[in-house]
């Protein structure tokens, strides 16, 4: 399977090139971000034209809540898959509408769906603040646009579909899964891992059809923006490593992935150990079945510490230029 990987996997190149998102990043950095072998070949840019207009045009809402109290996981995850079943209903709908349009015709492939829909209105936070209030909790958030969630977690460990609940210690040695933290099995890819205060959460509810329609293209891009987001404030060696998702600093993990997608439209995400306190409950697994590896944080690289919500911002400029999108803040 990792052999697969190995040769399907596509180097991220930045999207386009227009400005970095800090002045910290140089552009010789942009141009080739801590690439190894597991990444082959060269990264196609999102579109075609790298204009203004372009990146306008892919408006996508954003819910900031890093800097807010922890939200606990399963309310979030019920969240995410409310706004996966909007996207679905849309592109139900639009498959529909499309056949509808041409009566009478026999179809053999399934027609083209209008990405574009998967958008905010280009009128829609237009102005100076670049925030949108539509009156809409994420909750009842089902109409199908693409949005981004940030956050921190109350403490839990969720175990992907296939994970071994032997890598939360607790379990391997016979007693309980955790007397003190949560454990949640979700439908992601990867093993255990943990999330808790102090760690920045990214939840991206996106239509890849809207960018590029490759899995292995949208786990290198998230890699991208966090190493990004991780120059941009400072934190120097930051690399993928051959084989395995994340992102590494000196041998250390400091970031995870792990994603799943219905119809192109995924859900789960990233998460950036960012304080201290991120790390407390890694002792109680071994993160992402990785035995003898140690986890890190932002601030253990940087002589002035900073707080989740302020790495969020480095995250949301790095996340607007490798997707090519321009968030739009939801109050």
């Amino acid at each position: 399977r990792r052999l697969a990987e190995r040769q399907m996997v596509p180097t991220f190149l930045p999207a386009s090139s227009a400005s970095p998102p800090s002045a910290s990043v140089t552009s010789a950095s942009l141009l080739r971000l801590a690439l190894s072998p597991q990444q082959l070949g060269e990264f196609e840019p999102v579109g075609a034209a790298h204009t203004v207009e372009a990146r306008e045009a892919r408006r996508v809402q954003l819910y900031d809540y890093s800097g807010e109290a922890p939200i606990p996981f399963r309310e979030m995850w019920d969240v995410q898959r409310a706004m996966v079943d909007g996207h679905l209903g849309r592109l139900t709908a639009e498959l529909k509408e499309s056949k509808t349009k041409e009566p009478g015709r026999r179809r053999t492939t399934v027609p083209p769906l209008v990405a574009s829909s998967q958008f905010l209105s280009i009128d829609v936070g237009g102005g100076a603040t670049d925030v949108v209030d539509d009156g809409e909790e994420p909750a009842a958030a089902a109409g199908g646009h693409d949005r981004v969630i940030m956050l921190q977690h109350a403490p839990v460990y969720t175990l992907g579909t296939g994970s071994d609940p032997g890598f939360i210690k607790s379990a391997s040695e016979g007693g309980e899964l955790s007397d003190v933290v949560d454990v949640v099995r979700i439908e992601r890819g990867g093993e255990v891992t943990y999330h808790g205060p102090g760690q920045l959460v990214v939840y991206p509810i996106l239509d890849l059809r809207g960018y590029r329609q490759d899995i292995h293209w949208y786990m290198r891009a998230l890699e991208e923006a966090i190493l990004m987001a991780l120059k941009s404030v400072g934190v120097q060696g930051a690399t993928r490593e051959d084989d395995v998702t994340g992102v590494w600093v000196s041998g250390r993990k400091i970031a995870a992935l792990g994603i799943k997608a219905r119809r192109w439209v995924t859900m789960h995400g990233l998460a950036v150990n960012v304080d201290e306190r991120s790390l407390a409950n890694f002792e109680g697994i071994v993160p992402c079945g990785l035995v003898g590896r140690d986890v890190c944080c932002v601030n253990d690289h940087l002589e002035k510490p900073i707080t989740v919500d302020e790495f969020a911002r480095n995250m949301k400029d790095a996340l607007e230029h490798v997707f090519e999108m321009r968030l739009v803040t939801h109050p």
